[in-house]
Order: structure tokens, then sequence, then C-alpha cells
């Protein structure tokens, strides 16, 4: 799987990317969050919400369980989709943007 992302924008709890899988692109979310879905309106604006096609979102709990969410989730989307990645620490937070191609930042 090629993976390479671009960062958009900074938020206080991450980073926000674009990035490409293959053919694939789509924004992600990536932030130290509990693993609760209402707490993505703290970090998407109602304008970036409606921007995007659907909105995937799943919990990283593990630095072990990053690259196989990501894979999971990137399966699933379309073209300009959007997906949000809660990850549980700093750890799973680095290996999400490990595999989100963000390796530089990582670590």
């Amino acid at each position: 799987m090629k993976v390479s992302s671009q960062i958009v924008s900074t938020l206080p709890q991450g980073l926000i990317l674009d990035v490409h899988i293959e053919d694939l692109t789509f924004t992600a979310y990536v932030v130290v969050s509990a693993p609760d879905i209402h707490l993505v309106a703290e970090f998407v604006t109602p304008e970036a919400y409606q921007q995007a096609n659907d909105w995937h979102v799943t919990a990283i709990e593990t630095a072990d369980d990053a690259e196989n969410q990501i894979r999971d989730i990137a399966f699933n989307m379309n073209l300009n989709d959007a997906a949000v990645f809660l990850c549980a620490d700093t750890a799973a937070y680095e290996a999400a943007l490990e595999a989100l191609g963000q390796a530089r930042l990582a670590g």
C-alpha cells in the first residue's frame, strides 16, 4: 500500500492531512482523543463536515492497531471522503501518522 500525505493544518490535539493511498485521496483528521464519536465536533468544523462526501471515524487504541485500522477504513472509502482517527495515546497517534506517510513527524 503506497501512502503519502501532506499536512493541511494543525489542531491543538493533532493534524489534518491530505492523504493519497494509491488512487484514493481523502482528508484525515489524526488526533489524540478518547474514542468518543461526539468529540469529533470539537475539531471538525461544520464547513469541513459539509465538504466531504462521507465521513469515517475509527478509534486507534494502540500503536500496533494503527496500520490495520487505516487499511480497513481506506478499503471502505471513496474519493473525497474524510476520516477521523481517534488515537488513544501519543504512541497510537505517532503510529497513525507514520502509517499515513508522516514518518518524519512520528517518533
